[in-house]
């Protein structure tokens, strides 16, 4: 399974939305689910919208995964809404921020 985060960026530094991703991305790995880098950090061509540039490379991202994890504040930020639009319009599945709680609180039932 490859999952994609969808993760506000706005108004947080380089190191807190870095940090924020990799603890994500150590769940998933400890579940032995793929999470694609899209981190983007190449040059934005000149005269052009950053914000809508970097979008686009997102959602062309979507092409290769199974599942959109959403991080919390998704529905504040116009980004996150858009990767959520284009997975329910295509039929990806949509992970909540409360994935992991609830996974781990059906492994602890299980265990008992």
């Amino acid at each position: 399974m490859k999952v994609m985060i969808s993760q506000p960026m706005n108004n947080k530094i380089e190191e807190q939305i870095k940090e924020e991703r990799q603890k994500i991305i150590d769940k998933f790995n400890k579940m032995h689910i793929d999470v694609i880098d899209t981190l983007f950090t190449e040059e934005v061509p000149q005269d052009c919208n950053v914000a809508v540039y970097y979008l686009g490379k997102s959602i062309s991202a979507m092409k290769d995964i199974d599942a959109l994890y959403m991080c919390n504040g998704w529905r504040e930020a116009r980004g996150c809404q858009i990767e959520y639009e284009v997975a329910m319009k295509y039929g990806i599945k949509i992970l909540y921020s409360d994935f992991f709680e609830n996974r781990e609180m059906a492994l602890c039932s299980e265990v008992r």
